[in-house]
Parts: structure tokens; C-alpha cells; sequence
């Protein structure tokens, strides 16, 4: 008989008496021989010198006690070893990790494998074998530390891109920054603050969370700003706002406020000291050049302290949110700019008779685009009134200044023109592209037509692509005007066919309604199921004063909508 390497195993002594014996001494892994007590019987040469102990030393003592340790030499608790227990239930069983004491007192890291010895059916002890996996662990420990740190890496990573997405959501200050501290807070840090520079040459703490949101009573401080407050702001809140220098605080205990005790550096020191900080990281927000607040994060754990990656991360933030806040108060002035200039273009209205006139313009909300949404109503000279609502594309300053030209240039042409409103807006529209920088504009141009006092009223108009008008009557019916409807402004439809006009008699009592888009139109939903719940609801307020039902109709917005709506109202006199 031949084995697998083609020796011949009947010529082997496996007979011999000792032979076995012989193969464990000689075996490069250590074995242990433990009887179904748990202690040593026998141990062969290369569990001595794995060990640091001889034979004579182990034989007879509890393999458990003698030799089972945790990672840090402490006995573990005998019901907690898996050897015993498989001893106890006759069984094989195998590890990793285990450590076992040495006789040097030196700790060594084992993988072992465990076999109970039989004979007739019972068990008669267990034969252990184990080797050194010192190195494993190592290796182990090292592979983790490299995983452990690339997961940290990848969640700083991500937390600055979430903060960059987030925050690019919003042109609003206040609200941009209550994000931010929100996403700092816990993933980072367990306080957070912001403080923002002030036109008065004061900081003031805009933002703090902490703990469940909690903000310690901090939030909404000022203090007078490092231009003002002399030598020795050099606190880490000072130097980020002046030196533009972000600071690690890696044991705020051992730091206390410079003498005196400067502004910066006693709301700065204050602050930590209340929060019971043990590290921070102070960074300025924005670049050395135009540095407009600070952000300071707080860990109040000793354990975890802030280090150089997190310096690195969170200065990382301070830069993105410096820029974020630059854009916000520049685009807060050109708001200001464009909501100015359109709510003085927003003449006082006539008062024709008996005929009355409201109107309402509501800017967009805060964080979105002031556009150029317009109403206007004035008396031709042939004694009819005329009704504009407009909407030039676009949401900006340009916009708004295309919305003025717009205002000014149909005016003219409306006083100088009494032919039908078509005629006029086909004018407008020749003349826009070269004496104006809209590109493209919707607009309703109407004519009221009758006696100012006793009527009989009709309505006369042309559509450039505008949402329709509204009628409302008395006897609770209402109806969109859709005739009359023409292209858009801009389009370069000048030339191809006059633009259509259209009329509707005006009943005594009915009200009038001419609304630019905002109205109706809402992210999420379409036009109309917008246009069907401005009618509903209008009816409801057919009876109200004119002025208190644009009032209603705009307080009735859904929420979501962003952008700015203008409405004209007119009501014709009851019988």
C-alpha cells in the first residue's frame, strides 16, 4: 500500500510501541494533553517553547487558570471559555484570538483547535493544539486601524458634501446656517456655534446647538468685534476672525482667556467653559481676505478629542459656508435692489367713478428671487381705463429693470394709441427687442369701456401667453376669460397676424380678477389644479370688500410657492 506521495506506508512502524509518541514530540505545533478535568497531562516540545514553560511545570495545573488571559491579562471567568466548555459536552471546538500566558509573563496572541480523546465511547480527555497568531493580530489590528481611519476619512468626506448640498438649498443666512449647525451636530461635534461679523463692527452669535438641540442661552449675543477691541484678542475666536487662522483646542482645560479678558476671548472661553467642553476647533468662515464670522465645534468627551483631520475637515466647511454667506448678503442687497424699485413702479391706482380698483404685489418668499411681476391701471385719454398685469421672464435685478422699461414703454403706447389693446401690445411688442433687454414677457393689456358712473361696462383685451382673467359674479358663478390669447412677447410673432382681441359685458356687481403666475403655479403641482383652486376660493370672497378679498386670495397661497405674485382687482357697482 502506497500513500498519496508514493511512500510506502505498510513500511511504516505505526505499530511500534511509542510510536505516536514520537510524531507529537516531533510536531512543529504545540499540543497539550489535558485530562476531562481541564488540567495537564502532557505538553510536547513546541507547546514548552511556545509557552516559556516546561512539561513538569504545567503537568497537573488547570489549563484555564494557568494559561487563559484576555487582551489584557486579566483571568477570564471559566463560564466564559469556550475550551471548558467543550470539554463538558465531549465536543470539538476551534478559536481565534485567544491570548494565553507565557511563563515570561509576556502575553501571546493564539489560534487553537480542540479534539476529545475516546476510547469506548467516553470521553477521555482533549488534545489541544494551538499556534502563535501574534503576527495575525497584527496584522489584524493594523488592517482595522487602516479601515477604521478610511471610514473616518469617508465620513468627513461626506458629511462636507452633504453640508455643501444642503446648504446650496437656501439663499437665506439665518436659515443656512441653523442647517449647518443641525448636520454638525452630532455627527462631529456635540456643541456647535456660529458668530457673523456685523456691519456695526460687532460679532454676533447667530447660531448654537448642542444636545437635543439645546443652545445653552448663547445664541443671539454680540460683542464688540476684534477691529474694536484692541491689543490681545488673541483668543482662537479672535485670531479666526482677524488672522483668518483656524485653531485646534485638543485640551481646553489647560487654556484660559488672555488678562483682561477681551470681548472675543470671554464669549469665546465662556462659552466652552459652560458647555463643559474637553476640545474644540475654532475656523473662519470664508477666505483671510474676506473672513465674514467663525464657527466653533465642541466635543465634550476626553476620550475623542478633536485632531489634525478634523482641523482640516471643519476649516474645509469654514470655507464653503464663508462663501455661502457672501453669496446670501450680496444676493440680500440685490433683493432689496429689485423689491425697491418694483414696489415704487407700482403706481397708485385711479379712481374711475364708481368703479373700484385693488391691487396687492407679494414679493417672493425669503430665499427665492425677487422676478418681474407688475399691475398697473390708469385712464386713456379717450376716458376708457386700462388694466395691465405682466410677468417678464426671469428672477433677478435684470428682471425687475426689464419689468420698469416694460411699465414705461406700454404706457406711452397705450396713451397714445386708442385702438384696441391688440394693436397696442403688437407695438410693445415690435419695439421691445430694440429698445429694451427683455427677452421674453407675458402680459394681459385691457380696456374698460363705458361711462365711469353709469355704465353699462365691457371689457376689452389681449393676452400675450398670460394666465386668464378671473370673473366673478354675484350670483356665485365665476369664469376664466380664455379668448383673446396670443402669443408670448419676444417670440417674433410681429408681422404674421394682428393679435386677437376679444370682449365680455361686465355685470353689475361682478369682479374682476388679473393675476400673474405665482398665483396659480406651485412646485408640485399643475396649472390647473392651481387655476381651479383660485377659482373656488375666490368665489367664497365674492361678496368681501375688494380690498379684503386680494388680501384673502393671497393669504391662501400653498405653501412651497417661490415666486412673487402681483393681482388687480376691479369691481363693477351694483345695480
Amino acid at each position: 500500500m502506497r500513500d498519496a506521495v508514493g511512500d510506502d506506508v505498510g513500511a511504516w512502524p505505526v505499530g511500534e510501541p511509542g510510536f505516536w509518541r514520537r510524531v507529537v514530540e516531533r510536531l512543529g505545533t504545540a499540543v497539550l494533553v489535558l485530562d476531562t478535568a481541564g488540567s495537564v497531562i502532557v505538553a510536547n516540545p513546541a507547546a514548552e517553547r511556545l509557552l516559556g514553560r516546561t512539561t513538569g511545570a504545567m503537568r497537573g495545573a488547570d489549563a484555564h487558570d494557568l494559561l487563559h488571559r484576555d487582551a489584557d491579562g486579566n483571568k477570564v471567568p471559566r463560564d466564559r471559555c469556550p475550551l471548558l466548555h467543550a470539554l463538558a459536552e465531549g465536543q470539538g471546538a476551534r478559536g481565534e484570538g485567544g491570548t494565553y500566558l507565557r511563563g515570561d509573563g509576556r502575553l501571546l496572541a493564539v489560534s487553537w483547535s480542540a479534539s476529545p480523546l475516546t476510547e469506548d465511547g467516553s470521553v477521555q480527555g482533549m488534545a489541544l493544539l494551538f499556534t502563535d497568531a501574534t503576527g495575525d493580530r497584527r496584522v489584524h489590528r493594523e488592517r482595522t486601524a487602516r479601515t477604521r481611519a478610511l471610514e473616518d476619512l469617508n465620513e468627513r468626506l461626506s458629511l462636507v458634501a452633504e453640508i455643501t448640498d444642503v446648504l446650496g438649498q437656501t439663499l437665506e443666512t439665518d436659515e443656512a446656517l441653523a442647517r449647518l449647525v443641525r448636520l454638525l451636530v452630532p455627527r462631529l461635534a456635540d456643541w456647535a456655534a456660529v458668530d457673523l461679523r456685523t456691519g456695526s463692527g460687532e460679532v454676533h452669535r447667530v447660531a448654537v446647538t448642542g444636545p437635543e438641540g439645546r443652545d445653552a442661552g448663547f445664541q443671539g449675543r454680540s460683542v464688540l468685534g476684534a477691529e474694536g477691541a484692541g491689543e490681545g484678542e488673541d483668543s482662537p475666536l479672535g485670531r479666526a476672525l482677524t488672522g483668518g487662522e483656524s485653531v485646534l483646542q485638543e485640551r481646553v482645560a489647560a487654556l484660559t482667556p488672555a488678562a483682561g479678558h477681551p470681548p472675543l476671548a470671554a464669549l469665546h472661553h465662556g462659552f466652552l467653559t459652560a458647555v463643559g467642553a474637553s476640545s474644540a476647533v475654532t475656523v473662519p468662515l470664508g477666505a483671510r481676505d474676506r473672513i465674514t464670522g467663525a464657527l466653533t465645534v465642541v466635543r465634550t468627551d476626553p476620550a475623542h478629542p478633536f485632531d489634525e483631520d478634523d482641523l482640516a475637515a471643519v476649516g474645509d466647511v469654514g470655507r464653503r459656508v464663508g462663501v455661502l454667506i457672501d453669496n446670501t448678503r450680496r444676493y440680500g442687497r440685490q433683493r432689496a435692489v429689485a423689491e425697491a424699485m418694483q414696489r415704487n413702479l407700482l403706481v397708485p391706482l385711479p379712481r374711475p367713478g364708481h368703479l373700484r380698483l385693488a391691487a396687492r404685489y407679494q414679493p417672493a418668499p425669503a430665499g427665492s428671487q425677487v422676478g418681474g411681476d407688475w399691475y398697473d391701471a390708469f385712464i386713456l385719454k379717450d376716458g376708457a381705463l386700462a388694466l395691465v398685469i405682466g410677468d417678464v421672464v426671469g428672477h433677478d435685478l435684470t428682471a425687475a429693470a426689464g419689468m420698469a422699461q416694460l411699465h414705461g414703454i406700454l404706457r406711452s403706447l397705450a396713451w397714445d394709441h386708442t385702438g384696441p389693446p391688440g394693436a397696442v401690445v403688437d407695438r410693445l411688442d415690435a419695439a421691445m427687442p430694440v429698445i429694451t433687454t427683455v427677452p421674453l414677457a407675458t402680459l394681459i393689456l385691457a380696456r374698460v369701456e363705458g361711462d365711469p358712473d353709469t355704465g353699462p361696462w365691457t371689457l376689452r383685451w389681449t393676452s400675450a401667453g398670460h394666465p386668464p382673467p378671473l370673473l366673478l359674479s354675484p350670483d356665485g358663478t365665476a369664469c376664466f376669460l380664455e379668448a383673446g390669447q396670443g402669443l408670448l412677447l419676444g417670440t417674433g410673432s410681429v408681422g404674421d397676424a394682428d393679435r386677437p382681441d376679444a370682449t365680455h359685458p361686465l355685470k353689475p356687481g361682478s369682479t374682476l380678477l388679473l393675476y400673474t403666475d405665482g398665483l396659480v403655479e406651485t412646485p408640485g403641482s399643475d396649472l390647473d389644479t392651481g387655476l381651479d383652486r383660485l377659482l373656488r376660493h375666490a368665489l367664497t370672497l365674492v361678496h368681501e370688500p375688494l380690498d379684503r378679498l386680494c388680501g384673502k386670495v393671497l393669504a391662501h397661497l400653498p405653501p412651497g410657492s417661490t415666486d412673487d405674485v402681483a393681482l388687480l382687482a376691479l369691481r363693477v357697482p351694483p345695480p
